[in-house]
């Protein structure tokens, strides 16, 4: 029986017991699913670099580039450069170009990598920005994408929700920019839960007049468009839009709190999934995914509800810290060496966050090594002054 000291809430130390069972790593392909499924991947910061952690990142190519072939060797698709690897949050797109160009060298060296890299605006500089500017930036990204013949997630625009007048001018900056895709793309939309600057987006901020703006864009454009991710952590909002999605556009669910059920459907269809609970937990989604398509339903969900309780916790408000919850469970499973962050991101979440996280990750059955992750929650604990 492995035990260590755990804090509570009332600042008192008790003794946590283990009690998960590992969930064994085996290798699948994204032919073993019967759901399109994409995690969405962190970076792994270089701990010995000599640099400025809160402005000038700097990353572990190879550890970062090696927890990608583990996510492709379970079957799972990586989705690039997206807000997993902390863009916008330590990660400019400098960064982005070069875990791109990386990433898809690699997935190029394999026969079932499937990969989808993340477009934005994020490297326009200022405050105010016309559509043509917008639109501009979006095009040099997408460029740089195609050119290395990556598919495309288009990510949502913080210069485009300041900027943006009206629904109006959501509906033609898409549609300018859709019309360069050279294969169909993912649209991306990130509530303002994930990121406080995209509040209002589609011109709304209520999310049902917006999904309406955002239903017309996808109509208007469907030629173009593989499918939507939407985060808005609300399964409701998931199924309604779901519903009234164009012929051949799919759902890719984004709620890290109810993906499961999301996942596993109705009587109306499913979602697919572009999640980035998936990094942390992407043994246990493997093994899910691969019991749906033998039709095994209940093995489906005695795998993956589990993780359900760890997602929401890692994802808790405020919730675009959730990285660092999934940089420390891959450090916590031995996936890298120590638990830094670029942007010095370790730093958002509280000792007691930690504590429960442990717990969590115990009972989801997502510990690789319970002995080891004990031995790194334990260091880590004493560095935070819990002895």
């Amino acid at each position: 029986m492995t035990e260590l000291k755990l804090p509570k809430e009332d600042r008192t130390i008790e003794a946590y017991t283990l009690s998960g069972t590992p969930i064994a790593l085996e290798k699948r392909s994204a032919a073993d699913f019967n759901r399109v499924a994409f995690a969405a991947a962190h970076v792994v910061a270089d701990p010995l670099a000599d640099n400025d952690p809160w402005l000038t990142p700097a990353i572990d190519w190879d550890a970062t580039l090696r927890f990608r072939h583990r996510l492709w060797d379970l079957g799972l698709g990586v989705a690039e450069a997206m807000d997993t690897a902390q863009r916008g949050m330590g990660l400019g797109w400098p960064q982005a170009q070069e875990l791109i160009s990386r990433a898809l060298k690699e997935a190029a060296s394999r026969k079932d990598a499937l990969i989808a890299c993340g477009v934005g605006t994020d490297h326009l500089v200022g405050t105010a920005f016309n559509l043509d500017q917008i639109v501009e930036a979006y095009q040099e990204q997408l460029d740089f994408v195609q050119g290395g013949s990556g598919r495309v997630i288009l990510m949502a625009s913080r210069a485009l929700a300041a900027s943006a007048a009206s629904p109006d001018d959501y509906l033609e900056t898409y549609s300018r920019v859709l019309v360069h895709a050279n294969e169909k793309v993912i649209i991306h939309w990130l509530g303002e839960m994930f990121d406080p600057a995209l509040e209002g987006y589609w011109g709304s901020k209520d999310h049902m007049a917006a999904m309406d703006t955002c239903l017309e864009m996808l109509e208007a454009n469907a030629d173009k468009i593989d499918g939507i991710k939407i985060s808005l952590l609300s399964k409701d909002k998931e199924i309604a839009m779901r519903r009234r999605l164009p012929s051949g556009v799919r759902m890719y669910t984004g709620d890290d709190f109810n993906y499961a059920e999301l996942i596993a459907g109705d009587e109306h269809g499913h979602s697919d999934a572009l999640l980035g609970i998936f990094d942390a937990i992407a043994p246990a989604a493997s093994k899910a995914l691969s019991c749906l398509k033998q039709g095994a339903n209940d093995e489906f969900y005695d795998v993956l509800e589990p993780t359900v309780a760890l997602s929401r916790h890692i994802f808790k408000a405020p919730t675009r810290f959730y990285k660092t919850g999934v940089v420390f469970l891959a450090y916590l499973n031995g996936l890298q060496d120590h638990f830094t962050m670029i942007g010095g991101q370790e730093s958002t979440r509280s000792t007691l966050h930690f504590a429960e996280l442990f717990r969590l990750v115990d009972k989801a059955n997502v510990l690789a090594d319970p002995e080891d992750a004990t031995r790194r929650m334990k260091s880590f604990l004493t560095i935070r002054g819990v002895c």
